[in-house]
């Protein structure tokens, strides 16, 4: 087996299902040393068993996420334990769709503090270490949703092209230290994330919509992120845009 990422210390957000589960698995085959950090503790044991087999030495971090202070966090303890962070997938999300005239703002400020704001708070926490090493690389998980705003997804839109912006700001700023940064906008993927809808009919429809395609598997976008993060140093793969080959928009 090809071990590209041998030595490598990675940490992943949102790590407990889904794509952050697939990609710290998908780190820890190629080599690399991986720490999870989630809410749902007994999801990441049964993950960090799984990576164990894999020689990942893995690391477990109990979060939540939507606080500024948790992100930092947990990006000083991999620090801690590993002695550094080269990889830092921030993948922790939530979806609330609901019209705008309905929305939950409180249900909308927690999406705007997981999805955007701790993403800025872990990638600032792991920026100065990368940066006198002179090596890192940032991934940040946006959506389709950050390039197409549809109506019901105003919020989350809102967060994803954020994500967007946010990542290519970055780039400009650290790439004179030999950081990288990677966005990765995936279209429908099979995982939780749509359970966490509140809107009866939104979600419906969506279920509907993703239904009737060939749905991206959560482990064809962790196969992508490794393929960004095991490039050669002198090259940074900025943006991944992938959709289902049935996916229009």
């Amino acid at each position: 087996m090809s071990r590209p990422l041998e030595g490598r210390i990675a940490l992943v957000t949102g790590a407990s299902s889904g794509i952050g589960e697939a990609t710290a698995l998908a780190l820890a085959e190629a080599g690399a040393k991986v720490a999870v950090a989630a809410r749902r503790r007994d999801r990441l044991d049964a993950l960090a068993a799984q990576m164990a087999k894999l020689g990942a030495e893995p690391m477990v971090l109990t979060a939540d996420l939507s606080s500024e202070e948790e992100a930092q966090r947990i990006v000083k303890e991999t620090e801690a334990h590993y002695g550094r962070l080269d990889i830092l997938v921030n993948n922790a999300g939530v979806m609330y769709l609901e019209p705008v005239e309905e929305a939950d703002l409180g249900r909308w400020r927690r999406m705007l503090e997981l999805n955007v704001l701790s993403l800025i708070a872990s990638t600032q926490a792991a920026l100065p270490g990368m940066r006198e090493r002179r090596d890192g690389h940032v991934v940040n998980i946006s959506s389709t949703a950050g390039r197409v705003a549809n109506p019901n997804a105003a919020a989350y839109s809102a967060t994803k092209f954020g994500v967007g912006a946010f990542s290519e700001a970055l780039r400009r700023e650290v790439y004179k230290h030999n950081i990288r940064v990677t966005v990765i906008e995936p279209g429908v993927v099979q995982t939780e994330l749509r359970d966490h809808i509140g809107h009866i009919e939104v979600k419906a429809n969506l279920n509907a919509w993703a239904d009737s395609m060939r749905q991206l598997q959560a482990r064809d976008v962790a196969d992508a992120i490794v393929f960004c993060v095991s490039r050669p140093s002198h090259v940074n793969i900025n943006e991944v845009l992938m959709r289902p080959t049935d996916q229009e928009r």
